[in-house]
């Protein structure tokens, strides 16, 4: 076999990864369709269902940055395998919950009247408590898997490895995952969840699999790091200060936390906006998934070649453009059909931006602090959209006792797309290629 072929091919530890990311990832999609249909056959309030999905967010804001520390104190490996058995722990006490209410929940393909039971508290509270609990799991878990990725593959490899990643990514959390949840959903409200739960027990069986040497060098060398700083405190507070020092991290953390805060207020109340805007089933609110599944799995193949022809700093920009004014479109729609069109467009476009920001961090932060800086990166980044997602349900909420409900539901879409172009406004002069090569050559020279 040619060298150059040899080269080209990701290692099999990386396909243990990314089968991990696959089976995980396909549970996850099978409850994104599940959680909201649930919520919504449970309460019709905007306010009371944005602030279960915030549940499931806050924890990016609360524990991100601790995070960060603990990940670079310890086997990220072990940590991934860890937050897996919790996630599939909570995820199956949450099932049985549902299966013990099974009989209180008819006509769950149309939420509209579909539980006549009376425990509509007890299960509201169960989902916000494991959301909660699954968000922090989450927290920890993506950030070592994020971190993980240099350990698996060499440098050379991180664009193309991340763009696969993504890829399966985007196919199993919005296409095959939604797909199966909506059949699962027919058949009984609690069997969404129950293959969640084993998917992720089969996820952290496949990363124990994976076996890589340069643990030990990171793990002597995060040895001798913490002599020299001592404190958790000191640790955490040295790799949000190498990210506050960095002149394209900190705008780029900023940026993403507007975009992140923009998404979750046009989409807090998304799954009333499609049912009672656009009076979608629960297979056509499958089928919606599905776009983002399209969009992400071409963006994770294409974008990488865009990327190569058009530049970095251009590929942001139409990330930074594209993002908003599809968002904003949806303001006008009256057709799941064109919803559909903009998902696509929007997931198309914000893994060009992932592919790029995160690749971008991989190369440039010292691995000794990448869990640390990387979560000081996701506290800004992520840490929004809690905020967002009450926004949006706020909103819609003060806004439904002004005008009619039809219109409140679309409001947000035009508010989001609003902060998104201020955003851009903002950022546009950030991130060039040319800083971006810079950074990475001055990154270089410090190894």
């Amino acid at each position: 076999m040619p060298a150059s072929q040899s080269s080209q091919r990701l290692p099999l530890n990386y396909w243990k990864l990314w089968g991990a990311s696959f089976i995980s990832n396909t549970g996850n999609g099978v409850t994104a369709i599940a959680f909201p249909w649930l919520a919504s056959a449970l309460t019709r309030s905007p306010l009371t269902i944005s602030i279960v999905g915030l549940m499931s967010q806050l924890p990016w804001l609360l524990f991100t940055l601790p995070a960060g520390v603990i990940t670079d104190r310890l086997d990220r490996k072990k940590i991934i395998i860890a937050t897996d058995l919790l996630r599939g722990a909570v995820t199956a006490l949450a099932t049985f919950v549902l299966i013990f209410h099974r009989n209180d929940f008819v006509h769950v393909k149309n939420p509209l009247g579909a539980y006549h039971g009376g425990s509509q508290s007890l299960i509201l509270g169960t989902m916000m408590c494991a959301s909660f609990l699954l968000g922090s799991a989450e927290v920890l878990g993506n950030n070592s898997s994020q971190t993980f990725m240099p350990e698996v593959i060499s440098e050379e490899h991180l664009a193309k490895g991340n763009g696969q990643m993504w890829s399966a990514e985007y196919l199993t959390n919005s296409f095959i995952g939604p797909a199966l949840g909506s059949l699962l959903l027919g058949v009984a409200i609690y069997l969404p969840f129950l293959v969640d739960a084993g998917s992720f027990f089969a996820s952290a069986a496949l990363i124990s699999l994976i076996s890589v040497q340069a643990r030990k060098i990171v793990k002597s060398d995060r040895g001798a790091h913490q002599s020299a700083t001592g404190t958790f405190i000191t640790e955490l507070k040295e790799g949000f200060a190498w990210l506050m020092g960095h002149e394209i991290l900190r705008p780029m953390a900023f940026t993403l936390g507007a975009l992140n805060f923009f998404s979750q207020i046009a989409f807090a109340s998304y799954i009333l906006f499609v049912q009672e805007v656009l009076h979608v089933s629960v297979f056509i609110f499958a089928l919606l998934g599905t776009a983002g599944a399209a969009g992400g799995f071409l963006g994770g193949l294409v974008s990488p070649k865009i990327i190569k022809r058009i530049g970095e700093g251009r590929a942001l920009t139409v990330a930074l453009v594209g993002m908003p004014a599809v968002t904003a479109s949806a303001f006008f729609m009256h057709s799941w059909y064109l919803l559909y069109l903009a998902i696509f467009m929007e997931t198309f476009i914000s893994v060009m931006w992932n592919v790029v920001t995160v690749s971008f961090r991989q190369t440039i932060i010292p691995p000794q602090i990448l869990g640390r800086v990387n979560s000081g990166y996701r506290f800004f980044g992520w840490g929004s959209m809690p905020l967002g997602s009450l926004a949006g349900g706020l909103l819609v909420n003060i806004l439904q006792g002004h005008i009619s409900r039809n219109l409140a539901l679309r409001i947000p879409f035009l508010v989001a797309g609003a902060i998104g172009l201020i955003t851009w406004v903002l950022a546009r002069k950030s991130f060039t290629s040319e800083r971006l090569e810079a950074a990475r050559v001055h990154a270089a020279g410090q190894d």
